[in-house]
């Protein structure tokens, strides 16, 4: 399904006459590769100009394009092996929240990763990506088996938020966001966590307390969302791209203030146009720190998981007691 946001129409103009030209250039004795290419580099110079200057809220919107790889894509292109675990043993299962364990080349790893859904009834079915407290309770459940036998975990994130509703309040949502974000930290394996899309507040952070936290490119990570921020502030949602030019919302700023750890590059016009590309970086870039991490001690990795932490909004310099430092 073809989808272009008000930015992108210019590209998907040219795009246009590109498969037109190459429609054309199959009938015999017509030759228009030079025109094809020419057009082809003025595309890739436009996106390169478009993508350079992206505004927070062009972020935002990119990070929701309908067409991005979802948790269940990436899921389905870098685990082999996956059995899916249902239910929280308490009261049902979530199927926004996808869990489970299988391998990435060879290794055994748990996975976990919050599903928006694709179509209708998908979208449904998944809650739009807005898990219910069984979900990381389902969540906490993998996780804590993967701690019991040391087995790395990977989430992916895609989410706008938990899920605010009557019935989740009375099942205890925030307290199970609460009880992931403290048990987490105990979790005796690795854990590397990739936002997406989204990373909305509470929601997202209940399944990415990790060693290692990534951001796609264009994806976003905050504590509320552009629409919620200005719904408080100005008592109107439609104020949600000046929220999300105060919010500053991309991984630069998350990376500078050391929310993250890493940004992970998409191809040229973002994971939506070339999603195996972008699966496949994702993909590089957990594997090169499975590898870094699993050749730490383990206690190690633990401890540096929670003054990570720790010190997030600390802006003072932290010194050691060694002779260097006192000197």
């Amino acid at each position: 399904m073809d989808f272009n946001l008000d930015f992108e129409r210019p590209v998907s103009e040219l795009e246009n006459q590109i498969r037109i030209l190459k429609e054309a250039s199959n009938t015999p004795n017509i030759d228009i590769s030079h025109e094809i290419e020419a057009l082809q580099a003025k595309v890739n110079r436009m996106l390169e100009e478009i993508y350079k200057k992206l505004t927070p809220w062009e972020r935002t919107q990119l990070s929701r394009h309908p067409n991005r790889p979802h948790a269940a894509d990436y899921i389905a292109k870098i685990i082999t092996d996956f059995h899916e675990v249902h239910g929280d043993r308490r009261f049902a299962d979530d199927p926004s929240m996808i869990t489970g364990f299988g391998y990435i080349d060879g290794k055994k790893v748990a996975v976990i990763g919050i599903e928006k859904g694709r179509k209708t009834q998908d979208k449904i079915k998944r809650n739009f990506g807005m898990a219910n407290p069984e979900g990381y309770r389902k969540a906490l459940r993998v996780m804590n088996l993967a701690s019991q036998f040391g087995i790395p975990v990977i989430t992916f994130v895609d989410t706008p938020g938990a899920y605010p509703g009557i019935g989740a309040e009375e099942r205890g949502q925030a307290l199970a966001i609460a009880q992931n974000l403290e048990e987490m930290f105990n979790v005796k394996a690795p854990i590397i966590s990739i936002i997406i899309g989204e990373g909305g507040s509470g929601g997202a952070l209940g399944v990415a307390i990790a060693d290692k936290v990534f951001m796609m490119e264009y994806s976003i990570y905050s504590v509320i969302s552009p629409e919620s921020c200005a719904s408080i502030l100005w008592s109107d949602s439609k104020m949600a791209e000046t929220a999300a030019n105060s919010l500053q919302l991309s991984p630069n700023k998350a990376f500078e203030l050391k929310v993250i750890d890493g940004i992970i590059l998409e191809p040229a016009g973002g994971a939506h146009r070339y999603p195996d590309q972008a699966i496949q970086k994702v993909k590089d870039s957990i594997l090169q720190s499975l590898n870094t991490l699993c050749n730490q001690d383990l206690d190690l990795v633990m401890q540096m998981r929670f003054e990570k932490f720790r010190q997030m909004g600390n802006n003072t310099l932290v010194l050691d007691n060694s002779e260097e430092s006192k000197g």
